[in-house]
C-alpha cells in the first residue's frame, strides 16, 4: 500500500474519530440540558460511567444510522413524502432508543419518546455538520470523495465506457417567467444567474468588475395553454397537440384529465409518443427529475407519468431511497421542511394582519404542501442530478418548482417569492455549478422555463362569483344566493328573461336541461372551458344559442372576460368579444387581432392552433387582461396564475450557454414548446448527445408542418468554465 493510500485512510479514520468525539460531547451537553434524558441508572453517580455510556451510544447510533437507516427508507418508498418526513424524526429517536440499550454494561441511558426525537435530531445534525466541515476543510480530501463517488456511480451505470464529449443539463426553473429571471439577476437575488449573463452587480457592490457573460438569454412565447402538463410534454416529447389547459372534459370517456394527475400524466406521453414515434428528448442516455413528464429517461426520479410503475430500476420513488438512504440527508431536510411550515404560516399571518391585497386563502395543508415543493423536492432533485453528473450522463432534465408553488399564493412579485428565487433556487444552481467541476465530463448547464406567471386577484375576488356561478347563470341554471346577490349574476339572470322570451326557431326544440344536460366548468388559470356532456360532440355556436340564448353573450359582454371561443357551423370558428363582436378565428391576425388586440403579438395563432384539437371544448373562455398593469384575472384562486394568454405568462426564458449555437435567428421569435424542443435536439446533436434517425426526427418536426433547423457546427469537447461547461 503506497504513502498516498495510508495518508487517505489515516485521515478518514482521523474524520471517523472526530465526529464520534463531537457526537459524544453532543449527547454529554444534551443529557445534561433535558431532564427526560440520562445516562446513568438511578444510582449510578459516576462520571466515568456516564462518559463510557454517551461515547458507546453515539457510536451504536452512529453505526445504527449508517447501516439499519437505509434499509427502513428502501422499506417506506411508498409512504407518501409529506408522512416521510415527519417519520424521519419518529424513525431517528427508535434509531437513539436502540443504541442506548444495546450498551453491554447493562447502564444504558433511557430518553422520553418524544425526548428521543429531539436528542436524535440533534446529533445527526452536529455529526452531518462536522463531517461536513473537516472535508471541506481539506480540499484535497473534498475532491478526492467528489472522485471516489463518480467512479463509483460511473461503475454502476451499466458498465459502460467513459463519457465523450460534454453532457447537457436542462434545468426548468417552475414559473419563473423571463422578465422576473431579468430583475431578480438585477437586484442581486440570484447572482448565480447574474455572472451567467454577465450582468453589472447591484449597487452595493460597486467597484467589483463586471462579470464576462457565459449564457446567453432568450425569451420564448407559450401556446394558449400556460402551464406545466402543455409546455412540458412538448418540450421532452416533442409535440403537445390537443392538451387545450391544464384541465379539460373529454366526452367520450366522461373524465376530466388533469395534467397533474398519474393517469392522465401517463395517458398524455402515450398520446405524444405515439404522434412523434419517438420516445422523447432524453432516450438515449438521459435522466428525468421531478417532471411530470419521462422524455424516454432510463433514469427516473419523482416523474409523476412514471409513477406507477413498479420495477427496481425505474420506480420513479427510488429517488427518495437515493437521498433518504443518508440519515443526516434526512434530519437535514426534515428539520428544514419543518422551518419552511412555520415561515409560511408567519408570511401569511403577516399578510393577513397587514390586509394585503390581493390575498387569497393560505391555510389547511397548504403550508405542508409549500414545504414539500420548496424542500422535500428540492432537495431530491438537486441530489438525483449531481448524482446522474457523477454518473457521465449525457442527458439531464430536473425542474424545480418552488418559485411556481409559492408564486401561485403570493404573487409572481411578492416578498416570499422574491426569498425563494434567492434561497432556494440561485443557492441549488451554484451547488449545481460547482459539483460541475468535479464530474467525469463537462457539463453545458441550460436553464430554462415553461411558463411565467401573471399577477391578479381572482375572479371570484372582484366579482363575487365563480366563472361556473356565472355560466349557469347565463344557462338559467340554479345558482348559489351569494352569487344571486351580486351585479353579474343579475345581470345573467335579467339576459336570460330577455332571451328567452324570443320565440324557438322553426325545427328546434325548446331545451330544459336535466342534470346530465348540466354544464361542466373547469378552470386552468385565468382559461375556463365549458363542455355539455350529454351532447357528444363539440357544440356549435348555433347549437349553444337554441339551446342557452344568453349564455354566450353573458360570457363575452362580462367585464371579466376578455374573449371567448367556440366552433361555428358557419365560419369553423368565431371569437367572441364585449360589444357584439365576433369574427371568424381564420381573419384573426396580429395586424387584425380583433377581440385578442390587448393579448400581443402570436395571440391568434394561439388561438386558431387550439381551436384545431380535438379536446378542445365547447366553449373556451380567456380571462380579460390589463396591458397597463400586467394584471388577469385567475378562475382558481391563485393571485399568481398562469394557464392562458395575457401578460408575463406566456414569456418564459431559455438561458443557453454561448458555446451552443444560437436557438433562433436574431429576428425570429421561438414560438411554441414544441420548438423549443427542437432546439434542444439541435444542441444535444451538436455535443453528440443522444440522437435519433434523421427521417424520424423530420417526422417528429413536420408534426407542427415547420421546416428542420439547420444544424451548427459541433461544440468543442473540451473542458469549460462549470456555469458554460
Amino acid at each position: 500500500m503506497g504513502g498516498g493510500r495510508w495518508r487517505r485512510v489515516l485521515s478518514g479514520v482521523w474524520r471517523m474519530l472526530a465526529v464520534w468525539a463531537v457526537s459524544t460531547l453532543t449527547m454529554l451537553v444534551l443529557a445534561g440540558a433535558l431532564p427526560d434524558f440520562r445516562l446513568r441508572s438511578e444510582s449510578d453517580e459516576s462520571a466515568t460511567q456516564i462518559a463510557v455510556t454517551a461515547a458507546f451510544g453515539a457510536g451504536a447510533f452512529g453505526l445504527l444510522s449508517s447501516l439499519v437507516w437505509p434499509l427502513l427508507v428502501r422499506a417506506l418508498l411508498l409512504v407518501p413524502a409529506l408522512v416521510l418526513g415527519l417519520l424521519v424524526f419518529f424513525l431517528n429517536g427508535s434509531l437513539l432508543l436502540l443504541a442506548l440499550r444495546l450498551n453491554p454494561s447493562g447502564q444504558g441511558g433511557a430518553a422520553a419518546p418524544e425526548t428521543a426525537v429531539v436528542v436524535a435530531a440533534v446529533m445527526s445534525a452536529v455529526a452531518s455538520a462536522t463531517g461536513g466541515a473537516l472535508a471541506v476543510r481539506d480540499d484535497d480530501a473534498y475532491r478526492r470523495r467528489l472522485y471516489r463517488l463518480a467512479d463509483r456511480r460511473r461503475g454502476h451505470a451499466d458498465r459502460r465506457p467513459g463519457p465523450a464529449g460534454p453532457g447537457t443539463l436542462f434545468l426548468q426553473l417552475d414559473g419563473v417567467g423571463h422578465d422576473v429571471l431579468v430583475a431578480a439577476a438585477e437586484k442581486g437575488l440570484m447572482p448565480t444567474v447574474a455572472a451567467w449573463l454577465g450582468l453589472a452587480p447591484p449597487p452595493a457592490s460597486a467597484g467589483i468588475a463586471r462579470p464576462r457573460p457565459t449564457h446567453r438569454l432568450t425569451p420564448w412565447r407559450t401556446d394558449w395553454s400556460s402551464q406545466t402538463g402543455a409546455s412540458q410534454l412538448g418540450i421532452l416529447h416533442g409535440t403537445n397537440h390537443d392538451v387545450p389547459a391544464f384541465r379539460w372534459y373529454e366526452k367520450e370517456t366522461r373524465e376530466v384529465m388533469v395534467c397533474n394527475r398519474p393517469s392522465s400524466a401517463v395517458e398524455l406521453q402515450r398520446r405524444a409518443v405515439d404522434r412523434t414515434g419517438d420516445g422523447g428528448l432524453l432516450t438515449v442516455d438521459g435522466a428525468s427529475r421531478g417532471n411530470l413528464f419521462s422524455g424516454g429517461a432510463e433514469q427516473l426520479a419523482l416523474v409523476l407519468s412514471m409513477a406507477a410503475r413498479r420495477g427496481r430500476r425505474n420506480r420513479s420513488r427510488a429517488g427518495y431511497f437515493a437521498y433518504f438512504s443518508d440519515p443526516a440527508n434526512a434530519v437535514r431536510t426534515a428539520m428544514s421542511f419543518v422551518a419552511d411550515v412555520l415561515r409560511e404560516i408567519g408570511q401569511s399571518t403577516r399578510a393577513r394582519m397587514a390586509e394585503q391585497r390581493p390575498r387569497v386563502k393560505r391555510g389547511g395543508l397548504y403550508p405542508f404542501i409549500r414545504a414539500f415543493a420548496t424542500v422535500v423536492e428540492r432537495d431530491v432533485v438537486v441530489a438525483a442530478v449531481i448524482g446522474d453528473m457523477f454518473a457521465g450522463r449525457a442527458a439531464i432534465y430536473a425542474d424545480l418548482v418552488a418559485y411556481d408553488e409559492v408564486a401561485h399564493h403570493s404573487g409572481p412579485h411578492s416578498r416570499d417569492a422574491a426569498k425563494v428565487l434567492e434561497r432556494c433556487l440561485d443557492r441549488s444552481l451554484a451547488l449545481i455549478a460547482q459539483v460541475a467541476e468535479h464530474a467525469p465530463r463537462a457539463y453545458r448547464i441550460v436553464l430554462l422555463s415553461d411558463h411565467g406567471q401573471s399577477p391578479g386577484e381572482t375572479f371570484l375576488g372582484r366579482y363575487g362569483l365563480t366563472l361556473g356561478d356565472l355560466v349557469r347563470a347565463g344557462c338559467g341554471l340554479a345558482v348559489p344566493r351569494r352569487a344571486q346577490r351580486t351585479h353579474s349574476g343579475a345581470e345573467a339572470r335579467a339576459a336570460v328573461r330577455a332571451a328567452l322570451r324570443i320565440p324557438v326557431e322553426e325545427g328546434i326544440e325548446e331545451h330544459r336541461p336535466t342534470r346530465r344536460s348540466e354544464p361542466i366548468t373547469l378552470a386552468s388559470g385565468n382559461l375556463g372551458l365549458v363542455s355539455f356532456p350529454d351532447v357528444p360532440h363539440r357544440m356549435s355556436r348555433e347549437e349553444i344559442d337554441a339551446r342557452h340564448p344568453a349564455l354566450l353573450s353573458t360570457l363575452a359582454n362580462h367585464p371579466g372576460v376578455g374573449f371567448v371561443l367556440v366552433r361555428s357551423e358557419e365560419h369553423g370558428g368565431v371569437v367572441l368579444g364585449a360589444h357584439g363582436a365576433q369574427i371568424p378565428i381564420d381573419e384573426l391576425s396580429d395586424e387584425h387581432p380583433g377581440p385578442l388586440a390587448d393579448f400581443g403579438p402570436g395571440a391568434a395563432d394561439a388561438v386558431r392552433r387550439t381551436h384545431g384539437f380535438p379536446h378542445t371544448a365547447d366553449i373556451m373562455v380567456n380571462s380579460s387582461y390589463d396591458p397597463a398593469n400586467g394584471e388577469v384575472l385567475a378562475f382558481e384562486e391563485q393571485i399568481g396564475s398562469h394557464g392562458g394568454l395575457g401578460g408575463c405568462q406566456s414569456r418564459p426564458f431559455l438561458m443557453s450557454p454561448l458555446a451552443l449555437s444560437e436557438p433562433v435567428a436574431e429576428d425570429e421569435p421561438l414560438v411554441g414548446a414544441e420548438h423549443v424542443h427542437r432546439v434542444l435536439r439541435r444542441w444535444l446533436r451538436e455535443a453528440d448527445g443522444p440522437q435519433v434517425p434523421v427521417a424520424q426526427l423530420e417526422h417528429t418536426e413536420g408534426v407542427r408542418g415547420t421546416a428542420r433547423p439547420a444544424t451548427n457546427r459541433p461544440a468543442p469537447a473540451t473542458r469549460q468554465n462549470p456555469a458554460d461547461a
